[in-house]
């Protein structure tokens, strides 16, 4: 049964200021007016704030999380941007910090379409210049859960500083999130990515990925058998729960039961007509911690995800078509899902 995987009590520290800080990549994103538009016949742009640990905490945000936020922005026009966005939001931002000189926040152009070509420009990259010394421990205990995205450990002087956001965190009694956001061209080398996955889900309780990532991550896998080899290896750790998605396949769930025997469930998407497919995974994490935070059962959690993933690639961007809670769970009943836990539903002033 579902509710045989054996999770750490995510109701605890509720008293804690915030719910959830994210760490990592925050940008401007330029979104295509045009649905079904290549860039050459493109005539114009919405601008929103991207970047995948953004978008995850605007996703949380507006589902009524109570959010703070750890980065570098540039001290320019699209850094106070992202700012402005995120406080308007009502982001905590006391772990963002300003840089001045040739740093830049960093921009993504999307075409609006359901294979899109999307160009980032990551060059002197705000984000990846945080340091051990940005890390603060009195804030990282100010939340329940911290999230990281697995771009932050592609370069250093990043990649330190968020291992030692993990333990820090770890050690505060934090819960720690990692989704492996995979992107080839922030890191130096292929060789690279194994070993600074495996070591950052050494210090994570639960680990987020797709097939694709979780090969490059290093961990043995075989698809008839559903990722339990992959599963197995990170379970084996401090690791309690792994989630590997699969596009329109929906995903697969891991953990352990009370007498450490693999458990599993699968969850299928919500099928919708898809104006584009970014911005899904982020919603999907997004839903997934704001339903284990707030007294969901897992199933309904996971499945609050795939409803918050679907809703996204209906819009036309990531962080503004995040979707608040009563249109969710009401999404979630109009398409027949029925509640599996007996958990009162949620409520915004919790």
């Amino acid at each position: 049964m579902t509710d045989s995987i054996h999770l750490s009590d995510w109701h605890s520290n509720a008293n804690r200021p915030l719910d959830v800080i994210c760490l990592g990549r925050a940008g401007v994103d330029f979104y295509g007016n045009t649905g079904g538009a290549d860039f050459i016949h493109e005539s114009g742009f919405k601008k929103c704030v991207g970047g995948s640990s953004g978008n995850v905490a605007v996703g949380l945000a507006t589902l009524g999380a109570r959010v703070g936020f750890i980065s570098c922005l540039s001290d320019d026009a699209h850094g106070n941007y992202v700012r402005h966005y995120m406080t308007d939001k009502g982001i905590n931002l006391d772990g963002v910090f300003t840089l001045s000189g040739e740093y830049r926040t960093s921009l993504a152009i999307a075409e609006l379409r359901p294979e899109p070509d999307v160009v980032i420009y990551r060059n002197n990259a705000a984000d990846l210049a945080l340091n051990t010394g940005h890390i603060n421990g009195d804030y990282l205990a100010s939340a329940r859960c911290l999230f990281v995205t697995g771009t932050a450990l592609s370069k250093s002087p990043s990649r330190e500083a968020t291992l030692h956001a993990m333990q820090t965190a770890q050690l505060a009694g934090t819960l720690v999130v990692l989704d492996l956001d995979y992107r080839p061209y922030s890191w130096a080398s292929s060789d690279d990515p194994p070993h600074f996955y495996k070591l950052a889900a050494s210090f994570s309780d639960v680990v987020i990925g797709n097939r694709e990532e979780f090969e490059v991550m290093g961990v043995p896998f075989d698809v008839k058998e559903n990722h339990i080899n992959a599963a197995s290896e990170l379970l084996s750790r401090n690791t309690e729960l792994v989630v590997v998605k699969a596009g329109s396949e929906g995903c697969d769930v891991f953990g352990l039961d009370m007498n450490n025997n693999l458990v599993s469930l699968s969850q299928a998407i919500f099928k919708v007509d898809a104006r584009k497919p970014y911005g899904a995974g982020d919603a999907f994490a997004a839903a997934l911690l704001f339903g284990l935070l707030n007294h969901q059962c897992l199933e309904d959690a996971v499945a609050m995800g795939a409803a918050n993933a679907a809703i996204n690639v209906m819009g036309d961007t990531c962080s503004d078509a995040m979707s608040e809670l009563g249109p969710l769970q009401t999404f979630m009943q109009q398409r027949g899902y029925q509640v599996a836990g007996r958990n009162p539903p949620i409520s915004r002033n919790e």
